[in-house]
């Protein structure tokens, strides 16, 4: 763990991403990654969302937030930019769900729809993967699936992540507790 007044800094590139934790600095580009949604493309996907509460102030909490997740070890949000142009691109988190002899992790992930199809979400996860493993000293990484979200199962899977289980009722969303499928990745897997 962090000390109280330390930073969290963990930076890495591939050929074309940025991928490390937001900095006060990024709010122009976080916002317009967002700002620049389009629609809805499928039950999974929110579009364009409601901006208008997301000031330069709120941004600095969010910032700082971040940074105390990580200090104590319950999350460690990381921000996906383009090399290129400094587009913010989404996001991938890791949540520990347990240490000890554990080193167990949950991984989520979410890419801006305008940025879909052009493999950046893949090289984003696996990125994130290799610092969950080298860098943050997770053993176990899993991801937790809606049932009907095939771009996410496929996403998974081109990362390298297996199968493992439906987890029957298993997260409280919609006013009902739903199955999720369960893909995990190991330290020992290939990458």
């Amino acid at each position: 763990m962090l000390l109280e007044t330390e930073k969290f800094e963990c930076r890495s590139e591939t050929e074309r991403l940025v991928i490390r934790p937001l900095e006060e600095e990024d709010y122009g580009n976080w916002l317009d990654g967002f700002e620049s949604r389009g629609a809805s493309k499928h039950v999974h996907d929110p579009g364009r969302l409601d901006m208008r509460e997301c000031t330069r102030e709120w941004f600095s909490r969010l910032v700082e937030k971040h940074q105390e997740l990580a200090r104590t070890d319950r999350a460690f949000v990381f921000a996906v930019f383009r090399k290129a142009d400094g587009a913010h691109l989404g996001m991938v988190d890791f949540s520990t769900l347990a240490r000890d002899s554990f080193q167990w992790g949950r991984i989520g992930y979410t890419i801006h729809n305008q940025y879909w199809r052009n493999g950046c979400g893949g090289e984003a996860v696996k990125e994130a993967l290799r610092i969950a493993f080298r860098r943050l000293d997770f053993h176990r990484i899993e991801a937790h699936i809606n049932l009907d979200n095939a771009a996410s199962v496929k996403l998974a899977e081109s990362c390298g992540m297996e199968y493992e289980c439906i987890r029957k009722g298993f997260l409280y969303e919609n006013d009902a507790w739903t199955d999720h499928l369960v893909y995990y990745k190991n330290a020992e897997s290939p990458m």
